[in-house]
């Protein structure tokens, strides 16, 4: 039976028609097959690394991952040298997140994962996903970036959630279908587009009456959105996406994000973990202040 509503001959690609069951196969996920499974648990028995410091960060500079180290350094930056961390790689597309010690710290097998082994209890380690999670957990444990009085701390945490729960739809919604997936398919893009585009209004109108994102304090929130919408609007994240969401007519963000870029503990978190782009901007793994100075690609090419 011809099917009135969505005839197939219409779908992508022409003919197609969803199965009664749908099953995996190898490359279902197109470039990102790799990292990603329909099932959970570990793939490999792959032991972690564990430097000198007690904070473990094990994790890819990714959006999500670049929170994180920026908001160490930043924490660094403060005085907090209790902040100070081992930043170990994570390849997702080799499929490090699988393995069993990673798996051990963040069952959902997503970057980034921290291992506290100075909690304040002094008890066994602590073990953190999610980066909305670490953020809380890294800003209470020293005392930062988190405001005390309960309004200004409950708008940070607003707007820390609302990045968790809207930026899905520009990375995996719009970035996805824009930049990453096999086809390029118009009714996807123009559906994750304009909630991109809504989002970016959303900030827009928040920072064209307050100097971060929360108010007049630099919060986590502000170090979780920059990566993600901070860059989009400095046309910095997909190809050519900046010219085709016309993100610098977002003028507010557009100020906030090159006042942002231009913390140093932005630019040093910005490449911890880094495996792309100029070799200069890129350090694979941090366990040491002196490693930006020393340690990164470019540095190790000329060696």
């Amino acid at each position: 039976m011809t099917d009135e509503k969505f005839p197939p001959e219409k779908n992508l690609p022409a003919g197609y028609q969803p199965p009664k069951v749908w099953t995996w196969e190898q490359g279902n996920g197109g470039q990102f097959a790799s990292i990603n499974r329909p099932t959970a648990g570990a793939q490999t028995e792959v032991e972690l690394k564990v430097g000198k410091h007690p904070l473990q960060l094990y994790s890819l500079a990714t959006p999500n991952g670049q929170k994180v180290t920026i908001l160490l350094e930043e924490l660094l930056a403060a005085g907090h040298s209790g902040a100070e961390y081992d930043a170990w790689l994570i390849n997702i597309g080799k499929g490090d997140q699988f393995g069993s010690g990673f798996v051990d710290i963040n069952p959902n097998s997503k970057i980034p994962a921290i291992a506290d082994h100075a909690p304040k209890d002094g008890g066994k380690p602590i073990r953190l996903f999610e980066s909305a999670s670490i953020m809380t957990y890294l800003a209470e444990k020293f005392g930062a970036f988190l405001p005390n009085d309960p309004r200004s701390r409950a708008e940070a945490l607003n707007w820390l959630f609302w990045q968790m729960g809207s930026a899905p739809f520009v990375g995996g919604g719009f970035g996805h279908f824009f930049t990453y997936a096999p086809v390029k398919i118009q009714y996807a893009i123009d559906r994750y587009a304009m909630e991109t585009k809504r989002q970016m209004d959303v900030l827009d109108r928040q920072l064209a009456e307050n100097e971060f994102v929360s108010g007049s304090d630099y919060t986590i929130a502000d170090m979780a959105i920059w990566p993600w919408y901070g860059r989009l609007a400095l046309d910095q994240s997909y190809p050519d996406a900046g010219t085709f969401l016309q993100t610098q007519d977002y003028a507010h963000v557009v100020r906030w994000a090159k006042q942002l870029a231009a913390r140093p503990a932005v630019q040093r978190g910005s490449i911890v973990n880094k495996t792309s782009g100029p070799l200069s901007e890129q350090l694979h793994e941090r366990h040491d202040a002196s490693d930006f100075d020393t340690k990164t690609q470019d540095k190790i090419a000329a060696a």
